[in-house]
């Protein structure tokens, strides 16, 4: 929702404009994530680390990013229960950003990303504030007080 302002709220704004916006640009950013990640390991080969170096940094960035993906994926549609739990996994997603940023992309084709969290929580309040407000009688300070007897 970062991107997104309000313009979530009834899609105004140019809404479409930057969900394709944000689209793209989480793509490039894997993609050039990717390649970051290529350059790192063409580095490693010129080092001659070995081949059991070599498997282990593809299975730990192959697994992080598959349980960023899950988890991020998730995080667009319920919040989190523990807090901390999360903040413990968040070298896990450092770790896996290109697996967050897949998430981020396709969340992003078929709605802001984190929208459908956000609009059941705005619908929530704007429910309990109609209803807060139409138990209300009106100014209290106008009404008649009863006269004494």
């Amino acid at each position: 929702m970062r991107f997104f302002g309000t313009t979530w709220v009834r899609h105004d704004g140019g809404y479409g404009l930057r969900r394709v916006a944000v689209a793209a640009g989480s793509l490039a950013a894997a993609v050039a994530g990717c390649l970051v990640l290529r350059f790192a390991y063409q580095g490693m080969e010129t080092a001659r680390v070995g081949g059991f170096v070599n498997l282990l940094v593809i299975v730990t960035f192959a697994v992080c990013s598959a349980l960023a993906f899950r988890k991020t994926w998730e995080g667009f549609s319920r919040r989190s229960v523990d807090p901390a739990r999360e903040e413990s996994l968040r070298s896990l997603r450092m770790i896996g950003f290109i697996g967050a940023l897949l998430a981020y992309f396709f969340r992003s084709l078929t709605e802001a990303p984190g929208e459908k969290l956000r609009r059941g929580e705005y619908e929530t309040a704007v429910a309990q504030y109609e209803k807060r407000r139409g138990a209300r009688t009106g100014n209290p300070a106008a009404r008649k007080k009863p006269k004494r007897k």
